[in-house]
Parts: structure tokens; C-alpha cells; sequence
């Protein structure tokens, strides 16, 4: 329960970062919080009562959470110097290969609604593993 709280808690940290927390981006962090068994009530709990900043242990599951950040700061259209840097910090405190996320986060804008598809947010993490 408490990774997942992290995980929203996170989300919804990205959603404050520029001052303004939008209608869809709440609409998102729950529709996540949904998908990974948390109810409404539980996802509004962590804008009170964020969970600590607990990173998953597999790879894999960080680079899915990384994707589910980058989905919410796009989510409203408009992308801040503020949400990407606070996406690239957040990223290399997930243990994510600092290059893999400066590339992501350059490619993304070669994507109708800078959404990167998933295959190639693979490809790209899969270029920098050792």
C-alpha cells in the first residue's frame, strides 16, 4: 500500500510543481491511482498526506513510473522549465540513466501531444543500459 501511495504521491507532487494543479491532471492521478488498486478517497489523501518518495526496485517498474510522470506533465499541453527539471531530478533519484532521460524528454516532442509511445521509451532506456 505504501509503494503505491508513493507512487500517486509523487504524481501529484509533478501536478504542483508549476503552481497550478489542473482538472485533467487530477482526473489522471486518479484514473493511475485507479488502475493500481487505490481508491479515491486514498489517491485525495495523498494530496494531504503525501507518502514518502520510494522509488520501485525493478527497472523496469521505474521506467513505467517515469512514463507516468512524463503522461501528467503533458497531460494539460503545456510544459514548464520547472516540470522538466523537477522530471530530470526526480528521474536520476529513480536510479534512471541521466542520459536515457534527457533524450526522453527531448524526443517527446516528436510526438503528437508529446506522448512518447511506450515501445520507444523502451528502446531508448535499452540504448543506455550497461
Amino acid at each position: 500500500m505504501q509503494e503505491k501511495r508513493s507512487i500517486i504521491s509523487e504524481l501529484i507532487e509533478l501536478s504542483k510543481v508549476d503552481g497550478e494543479v489542473s482538472e485533467v491532471e487530477i482526473q489522471l492521478i486518479k484514473t493511475m491511482g485507479n488502475m493500481i488498486g487505490l481508491s479515491d478517497a486514498e489517491i485525495l489523501d495523498c494530496f494531504k498526506n503525501p507518502a514518502p518518495f520510494d522509488p520501485e526496485t525493478s527497472p523496469f517498474d521505474r521506467i513505467v513510473q517515469f512514463h507516468r510522470l512524463v503522461l501528467l506533465m503533458n497531460i494539460d499541453g503545456v510544459v514548464s522549465a520547472s516540470e522538466l527539471n523537477h522530471l530530470r531530478l526526480v528521474g536520476v533519484k529513480m536510479g534512471l540513466n541521466s542520459n536515457a532521460i534527457d533524450e526522453v524528454l527531448t524526443r517527446m516532442y516528436d510526438f503528437p501531444n508529446n506522448l512518447i509511445p511506450p515501445d520507444v521509451l523502451i528502446a531508448i532506456y535499452q540504448k543506455y543500459m550497461n
